[in-house]
């Protein structure tokens, strides 16, 4: 159902996270393929993929090259895009299936943005992050994106305003 695409660069050190949570999403069937999507890694990341039996590609050129052409061979006929080092929460499984289940299935959305810290400055962040989500309809880098692959596709990866889940990716500090 789901094509999950990661691009890396020298990721080893936030790879491992960002897999883990989405072994609920295979558990419940609803991940088809990982695609990790590197620039020329010089560290452990290749290892780190492998060993999570994701599907591997050095792809030459920028971060949006690398989607395009991950986009193009995924199996899924939905694209999760995610940072190297976006976790998503517990609850996105359950989240993420309704959403490609529902009317809104043609469009594309986005997770809530939240930083992994405490205190003020992260909190701060989050409420700026959350009002920029609402004005401009469009996420931050990292914040993730499910899209039809079809419409990723037809656009040149350029998606437009997008729904905001309920779930949240979480982002290092």
């Amino acid at each position: 159902m789901i094509s999950v695409l990661i691009p890396t660069l020298n990721s080893e050190r936030h790879l491992v996270p960002v897999l883990s949570a989405l072994v609920a999403g295979s558990a419940a069937g609803l991940l088809r393929d990982v695609i990790v999507a590197d620039g020329g890694s010089t560290d452990g990341t290749e290892r780190i993929a492998d060993a999570a039996g994701c599907d591997f590609r050095r792809v030459p050129g920028n971060e949006r090259e690398r989607l395009m052409s991950a986009a193009a061979s995924a199996r899924g006929p939905w694209l999760l895009i995610l940072g190297p080092a976006s976790v998503l929460d517990e609850s996105w499984t359950r989240e993420v299936a309704k959403f490609v289940e529902s009317p809104h299935a043609g469009r594309a959305a986005s997770f809530r943005f939240a930083i992994d810290s405490y205190g003020f400055a992260p909190r701060l962040k989050e409420i700026f992050s959350a009002a920029q989500n609402v004005l401009t309809g469009r996420p931050k880098t990292g914040q993730g994106l499910l899209v039809p692959k079809a419409l990723y596709r037809a656009n040149g990866g350029k998606v437009g305003r997008v729904a905001f889940l309920r779930t949240r990716v979480i982002l290092p500090a």
